[in-house]
């Protein structure tokens, strides 16, 4: 054996020593050594360690934890909920106080009591509502800070409060920690009063605030016969360090999560601002969206309802409980062509709520899922589904503690896929078409730029297209009524004749869009002095490389618009000057084709044109279709 090795004898007693952190409570040090070195009984909760522990049971958002106390008044009926961010000091020393409060029917001092302790609830196990186990109010407030005050009254007047003190609690020696008894208050404190009567900092107009109450002498009356306050000082764990932002963040979040009782008439308030139902699925027409003035559509069209799709409450069991599923397609029709800041600030369309979890009425997850809505791209920006469930499938959807989120287990989207695929399918689709029908117009309206440098160029090409020239009026007048003519047939939308004539009298190279699944990719014709191309939409050229292109190109304008903060100016330009290559290339053919079949009469040159294209456009669908 090494010298160096050391010699352990099993005889020899060991006594286990805790290695316990620089900041560890001091009160649960005194009582883990009391239980290891006196052998006293030990307790199934460490209370001084427990509660510091809870401080790390992790929310997402302040505003994910300040749910569980907007679900804590809803479930207590109330009415009215008031969210405050209270901000005081210097710019990168804020401090932040959040407080609650609701007009709900209250606690007397012992439900108090019991609603302050750890797993205390009115409502344990009870899954027809949105609260279930009796420590979100707690884990939630001490997520943000180590203080939580409780006020609460049955009458007026009349208000018991409690306080959780995580410092306080860790520093004391018993091994049984009890709450001690509410103390009876017949005011709120000035600091809590001051929070229900002043103006936040934000919004920094206060004409756009409404006041609780406007003095502490109508507060007491405003308080009516009952409710509760839930005070959390000093936040030391925030989302956002200043009050703005965790407000803005609040009002976005809670106005889509408690859409259902905001709908049905619940007053929520962040920061003494009301807060009014957003509708992902763009359904309920009392929800904000209705009031944006751009919009003639106010509702999504519902594609399909499954009320009742059975699902196991856990894997391989017998019992099931019923989803209720709704399929929307939003009004694509309608809103395509709205200014973009319409579609992303106003309407909120390019956010990513494919597919919104409704838990008795309360939303857990909204984003997107794969499983049920397919891949997420701009297809799945026009379809929405929501998925209603109770507490009974809890399990199966993966509803964890803090209702942050899901986690469906396979069995339970199988069940729901099975119903729904051909639908979701078929919504995709139609849109997919749709937009590729649209950007096959937008980028007709962007060709511009090839139209006129084909126009260019064409003086200096060697063998020039011949052109109409009349020479009489009789003449003019009929080639402008055969242009008239053709501009109607390859007239855009929203485009009037006048415009359309206009646009292919000044044009010598046009190009336009046609889908048909037994067409060849391109086409050409020249007709009255214009080289009209005709490209294939329903062709793997067109949504395999001349789409993405022009989509890039479209994209790249978009973001690179005002207020994008983006800086890809330079590479959007080179996209475009990408597409108006392939515009050139495809004119440049059409331009050769036209030129040699003027030259003649030679059916034999046409049929073998004819035959060229017909042979590259299912040659190049193979290969493409490998891509």
């Amino acid at each position: 054996m090494n010298d160096q090795t050391k010699h352990i004898d099993v005889e020899d007693d060991f006594h286990f020593e805790p290695q316990w952190g620089d900041h560890a409570p001091r009160g649960g040090k005194s009582v883990l050594n009391r239980v290891l070195k006196e052998g006293t009984k030990v307790p199934l909760f460490l209370g001084q360690t427990f509660i510091n522990s809870l401080r790390d049971v992790g929310y997402n958002t302040t505003t994910s934890a300040l749910c569980e106390h907007v679900d804590n008044s809803i479930q207590a009926g109330a009415t009215e909920v008031r969210v405050y961010f209270h901000q005081t000091g210097q710019r990168g020393g804020y401090s932040i106080d959040a407080l609650v409060l609701d007009d709900g029917r209250g606690m007397e001092s012992h439900v108090l009591q019991v609603a302050m302790s750890f797993g205390g609830s009115m409502y344990y196990d009870n899954r027809e509502g949105i609260g279930r186990f009796g420590v979100g109010m707690k884990t939630a407030a001490l997520s943000m800070s180590p203080v939580v005050e409780l006020y609460s009254w049955t009458e007026p007047g009349a208000i018991y409060t409690m306080t959780l003190d995580v410092k306080d609690i860790s520093s004391k020696m018993s091994n049984l920690l009890e709450l001690p008894e509410p103390q009876l208050l017949d005011a709120l404190p000035s600091s809590v009063a001051r929070i229900l009567t002043k103006p936040m900092a934000y919004p920094r107009l206060h004409a756009d605030q409404d006041l609780f109450a406007d003095d502490e002498d109508e507060l007491l009356d405003r308080m009516g016969r009952s409710g509760t306050i839930v005070n959390i000082p000093d936040c030391d764990r925030v989302t956002y360090k200043k009050a703005q932002t965790l407000a803005e963040d609040a009002i976005r979040e809670m106005s889509r999560i408690y859409r259902v009782q905001l709908s049905k008439g619940l007053r929520l308030f962040v920061n003494n601002r009301r807060v009014h139902a957003f509708d992902p699925t763009y359904w309920d027409l009392n929800a904000r969206h209705t009031r944006v003035e751009e919009i003639k559509e106010k509702r999504s069209k519902l594609i399909k309802s499954w009320p009742e799709i059975q699902v196991p409450v856990s894997e391989n069991s017998d019992q099931t409980a019923p989803v209720a599923v709704r399929l929307y397609m939003l009004p694509i029709e309608e809103w395509y062509d709205l200014p973009r800041k319409t579609l992303k600030n106003d309407l909120h369309v390019f956010e990513g709520h494919t597919v919104s979890f409704m838990r008795n009425d309360r939303e857990v997850f909204s984003g997107t899922v794969r499983e049920l809505a397919g891949a997420g791209h701009g297809d799945n920006d026009w379809l929405r589904l929501q998925i209603d469930f109770g507490g009974e499938l809890d399990e199966a959807f993966g509803v964890a503690m803090n209702k942050q989120g899901v986690r469906p287990k396979k069995f339970a989207l199988d069940c729901i896929r099975e119903q729904i695929r051909e639908e979701v399918t078929r919504v995709r689709n139609r849109t997919a078409q749709f937009r590729k029908e649209r950007r096959a117009v937008d980028s007709g309206n962007k060709v511009s730029d090839a139209e006129r440098r084909a126009g260019e160029a064409d003086s200096m090409q060697a063998k020039p297209l011949p052109s109409p020239a009349p020479t009489t009026p009789e003449e003019a007048a009929e080639l402008e009524a055969n242009l008239r003519g053709l501009a109607v047939s390859l007239k855009r939308k929203d485009e009037t004749n006048d415009e359309a004539f206009e646009r292919v009298k000044s044009s010598k190279f046009i190009t336009t869009f046609r889908h048909d699944d037994y067409w060849p990719f391109y086409h050409v014709d020249y007709q009255f002095g214009k080289v009209v191309l005709t490209i294939n939409t329903a062709h793997p050229f067109f949504s395999k490389l001349y789409d993405p292109i022009a989509q890039l190109t479209v994209n790249g304008s978009a973001d690179t618009g005002e207020g994008s903060g983006t800086d890809d100016g330079g590479q959007a330009d080179e996209t475009s000057e990408v597409l108006v290559a392939l515009q050139m290339l495809l004119f440049s053919l059409g331009r050769a084709q036209s030129q040699m079949n003027l030259e003649g009469d030679n059916p034999e040159r046409a049929k073998l044109f004819e035959d060229l294209r017909r042979e590259w456009s299912e040659t190049l669908k193979t290969q493409l279709t490998t891509l």
